[in-house]
């Protein structure tokens, strides 16, 4: 599900504080009718917003009535004879092309409609009526039974957006940078829902509203920057900035979290009233005070606005009575309460929103203290270092602070043994629960999602407590202590000085700064595991992979960001194969080696329509893929196919160049957010001289914007005597699009000796030749397949 965070670049005029509140203004909004004064029946009244491109053919437009002087909405007609109406939308790269196919049988919408609703706080709606006003016919007859006719509709798509409309007019934005929304009635595809939203880093988006579980979701069917920003590249406004959080928590007896989170905020660029936060969908807002006084909290279920976001979050504005003027600081005070905390059994615990417990409005660098008040027979642990920790009668307090900025905080709790060991200036603790929870099948998929399971993973039978694990808990930490000093070597020093590895029931970890979730498996022996887990490639994932992949998300994901939700698998597959190399020096290359082969099965197995996992689609779908095609699609493509990405790069760098690129990425971005394309353009700096694909261009395009595994044969011959020896060869590729075209690996083993001589060969459609010469004569050429997502014919 695509994540978009609703704000706005505010415009210069100030609101005072005679402007009505958030609920009132919402009131206004549901309440305002449609003008059938403002009818205009219309023909060949064209309309571009960007990429949008609208034809109005024959029809009529109904605008509303002005909400504090904006027209907010205008309904398109064309119901009468000869109505008819088109959208075409062109996405400008492939991949997106791609993706809009997959959903309507085009890599283009070309798409007629006769009815069509739009919401908008830019400067659509007075640029189309000033557009109908000037080559229009007025007709107040058919907008009076137009307005009745579309009364209901144009209300429900009012209020489908009420907390964005809300925060706009209070903020008094500029209309080149409001939002602008059409739902159209599609002859052949049925309602498709398109948008332009400057504050997005994708401004254009088409899709569709669908209710697979009963729950609205947004299919997306193609997101890209606009015309104007791929023209002229500029980052989506920042109106607003967190730099500080002081946190005071309390866990009651029944483990109710109650949160007064104090937050410094200011605002950047222009003034703004309204300041929109996330919280869990599990917590409530119950006060909130900006400088000491009680300012508006407000919040409503927008149904499309919601399904747009995604995710588990809310979306709420902390109303301040008259604007707030960049440049100071401010502190707001927010209370909230909720249940976050699940028992899993044997006092063992389950923190469910991890991230997202404490308001947020972007996961942005700050400073984080926080302070928990929770009963004394548990110990919790939290991000940064311990600084306070008393028990006072049925209390226990620990204070934690964050010596650095980081992104965001956690915490974990139970009943836990410790293992704390110092190493090179760094604490490492190390806690395990004194028992396992019974039974992990029983609990609710919801509170325990399978992240990362293996996608070939069974369910799980119930496993007994374990009376006593601190042999292997202290196992784990001598693991954990291994993986880092390996890590540090290679990428640096880690942003904070104290790691506190944690347990979380369930399949998955998460790597938090200074804070790691670790599945509760990983925890266990191979022998204490259940039966479901004991085949080699579970036992590789719970024993090896999993710590040091979130471990390695200390430096991938915590000091270094992704951008967006496009970018998020180069974290993730920077972590993936972290663990890889850990494994690779700990385990050996043939342990590594043997993950890849089972990522590549796993990313050739067919689906039920007989089409590859990987073919599902370019991995910088992101979630976009978990909502199209399931979780285990998406897991496979992000983290499996995102390590064999990774893995090409090295082999075709070196691992001299590979490591450098490593060590250096820290240094150049730390606390800051990279794209894709940054990437690319990093790692290129990397290559060998004189290499074929100097700006990785060719190689994106192939593996990271695109999809295709290709099936590879290799024919050759080998002429002449040493030591004038030369290898004539011919490579063609299979089962993959036309275009596609990716830089091979042909090697050439020499009798005696345990060097090779390869030959980088780009594959085509129609066949690649090539010609090597040689001292000698060859004992084996082969595809070097361990250096390439490739099948051998």
């Amino acid at each position: 599900m695509i994540r978009i965070i609703f704000w706005s670049l505010l415009g210069a005029a100030s609101l005072t504080a005679a402007q009505p509140s958030a609920v009132e203004l919402a009131r206004t909004i549901r309440d305002t009718a449609l003008d059938p004064d403002e009818c205009y029946r219309v023909r060949d009244l064209n309309f571009a917003k960007e990429d949008l491109r609208l034809y109005f053919n024959d029809g009529y437009l109904l605008f509303g009535k002005p909400v504090g002087g904006k027209r907010l909405w205008v309904i398109f007609s064309g119901e009468n004879e000869g109505g008819d109406a088109e959208v075409i939308v062109m996405p400008p790269h492939r991949s997106e092309r791609r993706s809009l196919a997959s959903f309507t049988g085009s890599p283009n919408l070309n798409e007629h409609f006769r009815t069509a609703f739009f919401v908008a706080t830019d400067s659509t709606t007075s640029e189309l009526l000033e557009r109908a006003r000037q080559i229009g016919k007025p007709s107040s007859e058919q907008g009076i039974l137009l307005a009745q006719q579309y009364a209901e509709s144009a209300r429900l798509l009012s209020e489908s957006f009420t907390m964005r409309l809300v925060q706009d007019l209070l903020n008094d934005q500029r209309p080149e940078s409001g939002l602008f929304f059409g739902t159209l009635g599609g002859t052949r595809l049925g309602n498709i829902d398109i948008m332009h939203d400057p504050a997005n880093r994708e401004q254009i988006l088409v899709g569709q509203v669908a209710s697979p579980l009963g729950k609205p979701t947004f299919e997306v069917w193609c997101s890209f920057e606009s015309r104007s920003v791929r023209q002229t590249p500029r980052q989506p406004p920042e109106p607003l900035s967190a730099p500080e959080f002081k946190i005071d928590a309390s866990l009651d007896s029944k483990l109710r979290l109650s949160v007064d989170a104090r937050i410094k905020v200011r605002v950047k660029g222009q003034p703004m009233r309204a300041l929109p936060f996330l919280l869990s969908s599990r917590m409530r807002v119950t006060e909130a005070k900006l400088d000491g006084k009680p300012v508006e909290v407000f919040t409503r279920q927008s149904i499309r606005e919601d399904a747009i976001r995604g995710g588990q979050d809310d979306l709420f504005l902390m109303v301040a009575p008259e604007p707030i003027l960049p440049g100071a600081d401010h502190e707001l005070e927010i209370r909230h309460a909720g249940d976050v905390i699940v028992p899993a059994g044997n006092n063992v615990f389950f923190v469910g929103s991890r991230g997202t417990w404490y308001p947020h409005q972007s996961f942005e660098f700050s400073r984080y203290d926080m302070t928990f008040r929770y009963p004394k027979a548990l110990t919790l642990v939290g991000t940064g270092a311990v600084v306070e920790d008393k028990t006072e009668g049925e209390t226990r307090t620990t204070r934690c602070v964050a010596e650095a900025p980081i992104r965001f905080a956690g915490f974990n709790l139970g009943e836990y043994k410790k293992v704390s060991l110092k190493k090179d200036g760094y604490t490492i603790e190390v806690y395990g629960n004194r028992s396992a929870e019974p039974n992990l099948a029983r609990q609710d998929p919801s509170l325990i999602p399978a992240l990362p399971r293996n996608p070939r993973q069974a369910p799980l039978a119930g496993i007994a407590p374990i009376p006593d694990n601190s042999i292997h808990l202290r196992e784990l930490s001598t693991d954990i202590e291994g993986a880092l000093e390996f890590m540090t070597a290679k990428f640096g020093p880690m942003p904070l000085k104290t790691l506190t590895v944690s347990p979380i029931p369930g399949f998955f970890g998460q790597g938090f700064p200074g804070l790691v979730y670790l599945s509760t498996f990983a925890y266990l022996s191979p022998k204490e595991r259940a039966a479901t887990v004991k085949d080699k490639s579970l036992q590789t994932f719970f024993s090896d992979m999993l710590p040091a992949h979130e471990l390695a998300h200390q430096w991938w994901g915590n000091l270094v960001t992704a951008e967006s939700y496009p970018d998020e698998w180069v974290m993730e597959s920077l972590a993936n194969y972290s663990a890889l190399m850990y494994l690779e020096k700990s385990k050996g290359l043939k342990a590594m080696e043997q993950v890849l082969e089972d990522y590549r099965t796993h990313l050739i197995a067919k689906r039920p329509d007989g089409k590859t996992v990987e073919s599902s689609g370019p991995i910088t779908w992101g979630a976009r893929l978990q909502a199209a095609s399931g979780e285990d699609v998406w897991r496979t493509i992000i983290y499996e196919k995102g390590s064999w990405i990774v893995h090409m790069l090295r082999r075709y760098m070196g691992d001299e160049r590979f490591a450098k690129m490593l060590n250096e990425l820290p240094r150049r971005y730390a606390g800051r957010a990279l794209t894709t394309e940054d990437f690319r353009r990093f790692a290129a700096e990397f290559l060998p001289p004189k290499s074929s694909d100097a700006t990785l261009e060719n190689f994106f395009e192939t593996w990271v914007y695109g999809t295709g595994i290709p099936v590879l044969k290799l024919d050759y011959a080998v002429r002449g005597k040493a030591p004038a020896v030369r290898v004539n060869g011919t490579l063609r590729q299979s089962e993959v699009d036309d275009e596609f075209s990716a830089d091979v690996p042909v090697e050439m083993q020499m009798a005696k000796s345990s060097t090779a001589v390869v030959k980088w060969v780009r594959s085509a459609d129609d066949g690649a030749s090539f010609s090597v010469p040689l001292k000698q004569p060859p004992a084996k050429v082969s595809i070097a397949l361990q250096s390439i997502l490739a099948v051998r014919r």
